[in-house]
């Protein structure tokens, strides 16, 4: 027996880490500067680390080293604020939504001050030394090839901070000599072989590692293209595969991409997941409700991994609008709900049985002009029941399909045929969420939850719910989730209907809805569907 569970959402959280560019000008795809900003904020935490722990400790532990630290502050400051540089330049990849070519800049200037830490610290306390403790490379000389090739940059870019960074060990030691804060001295021949020419071949070494880094970025971001369409920024990956922002070649529109995970032929899973993948785009595609996410192409990358476009979408499913915002009142209620309905409606007439209804997979968007515009998503284990439809669209039998919190009984009991009355089960449990913020069910495990949903009475929405409920609209949820099918309303358009009944003083609106986005949510990312 096996479940289908919920993925990774693919909603980009309020703080990101830098705000998404169409793609980088000069080459890189958004992706690849995305994870550049998180090697970036991996390094500043591990500069700080080091640091702290090489230029510090020992000095704490042993009085003598202790005592000469604490005698200047040019023994210690300088090391205080290259950490505390360090520390900011990664709070600034987590909180600072700066756009992916800023953040690199930043890594950059990180790159040469950071050196000057390196440099100042390791010489600035040799001034009382007179012998050869000035010889070999500087901790810069490890550092440097390191930063420029795990943070890709162009190469031209990279060249100049390479050389702003290792000119800090010539600039410190030769200010050192030549205010006379160290008695120790060499002739320019052996200043230049000593101090500045070892610093040469790294500048070299570095610049050749970079530009290999930078070059195989590029391929990276070429070999990202799917017939017509380019991938530009990863917008979320699930057990299934992966979710792309996309952007076609001649056509100015967005997209988004569903991209599976293995290639055809993989295995019997890869088999497997390839026929559900193929199925949720043949389902898809035959359906015509403005309130189901819409597929424009379908396909198999060069890898032979099997792909498909849709729309992509500017909003948050259902599940996020209620841990962001909390329960939502009556009314919105109703309002998104009967937008589910028509959805299911369409389904149900082409033989179609969601199976997966859940907050996850109904995204509220903006969409043209309109607010509080509900789009459902992922069919992947759509169930059919016309003859003539299963003939086209193979599925899989005698597998428990759903997720533990939103199942039907029937689909828990495999108690009859499964149809489209399970996805009005699972539309009662999604109104529940929305009206108290809370399942209808919660158990220590997912049979636990599961087993509820087979024997146990749900408790009323309006025993638990903060805000007021119709008594109408109570009684029709509790009708949804009732055990026996038969009690149920009968099909999704029966129950909006019946939605549409139910009497409310002030009806939802979509004035009202332009005006909630505005104040919650101005500045949302889009977002794409499961990726499952």
């Amino acid at each position: 027996m096996t479940t289908h569970a919920s993925s990774e959402k693919l909603l980009r959280p309020r703080d990101a880490v830098v705000t998404a560019t169409r793609e980088d000008t000069r080459g890189l795809s958004s992706e690849i500067l995305r994870r550049s900003a998180r090697r970036l904020r991996i390094l500043a935490l591990m500069y700080a680390f080091t640091f702290f722990m090489a230029g510090y400790v020992p000095n704490l532990i042993f009085a003598d080293a202790r005592a000469m630290m604490l005698s200047s502050a040019m023994y210690w400051l300088p090391g205080v604020i290259a950490m505390a540089m360090a520390l900011a330049v990664a709070a600034l990849t987590v909180y600072a939504a700066l756009p992916l070519s800023t953040m690199m800049n930043v890594g950059l200037v990180f790159l040469v001050l950071s050196n000057f830490g390196i440099a100042i610290a390791e010489y600035t306390h040799l001034s009382h030394v007179e012998s050869d403790a000035w010889m070999g490379l500087s901790w810069v000389g490890v550092w440097t090839p390191l930063f420029t090739v795990v943070i890709p940059t162009r190469p031209a870019k990279a060249l100049i901070a390479t050389i702003a960074s290792v000119s800090s060990v010539p600039l410190v030691i030769g200010w050192m000599i030549l205010s006379g804060r160290t008695a120790f001295h060499l002739s320019p021949p052996e200043f230049f072989f000593a101090i500045v020419f070892p610093y040469i071949l790294i500048v070299a070494l570095a610049y050749a590692g970079q530009r290999v880094v930078y070059a195989l970025g590029k391929e990276a971001t070429r070999a990202q293209e799917l017939g017509s369409y380019r991938l530009v920024e990863r917008l979320g990956k699930g057990g299934m595969g992966e979710v792309w922002r996309a952007t076609h070649r001649l056509l100015a529109r967005p997209a988004a991409i569903k991209l599976l995970q293995t290639s055809a032929g993989e295995g019997p899973d890869g088999e497997m997941a390839m026929r559900r993948f193929e199925r949720e785009a043949q389902v898809t595609s035959r359906l015509r409700s403005p309130h189901t996410v819409e597929l424009w192409d379908f396909g198999v990358a060069g890898d032979g991994r099997f792909y498909y476009v849709m729309e992509l979408l500017d909003g948050l499913d259902l599940d996020a609008l209620v841990r962001r915002h909390g329960p939502i009142s009556a009314d919105r209620t109703i309002f998104l709900l009967r937008q589910v309905c028509h959805s299911l409606a369409e389904a149900e007439a082409h033989g179609l049985v969601h199976r997966d209804i859940k907050p996850a997979n109904i995204l509220m968007c903006r969409y043209g002009g309109e607010h509080d515009f509900i789009k459902v998503l992922d069919f992947g284990i759509v169930k059919v029941t016309h003859a003539a439809t299963r003939e086209a669209i193979a599925t899989q039998e005698n597998v428990l399909r759903g997720t533990p919190a939103f199942i039907a009984p029937e689909q828990v009991l495999s108690a009859g045929a499964i149809d489209c009355r399970a996805d009005i089960y699972s539309v009662g449990c999604v109104a529940y969420w929305l009206l108290t913020g809370d399942l209808v069910f919660r158990g220590e495990t997912p049979i636990a939850v599961m087993l509820h949903h087979a024997h146990t009475a749900p408790v009323p929405v309006s025993q638990r719910a903060e805000l007021p409920i119709p008594p109408e609209l109570d009684r029709l949820i509790l009708s949804c989730l009732e055990k026996d099918p038969a009690k149920r309303p009968q099909s999704a358009r029966e129950l909006s209907r019946q939605l549409a009944e139910i009497p409310i003083a002030t009806p939802w609106s979509e004035e009202r809805a332009e005006i909630w986005w505005s104040r919650h949510e101005p500045d949302l990312q889009p977002a794409a569907t499961s990726a499952s």
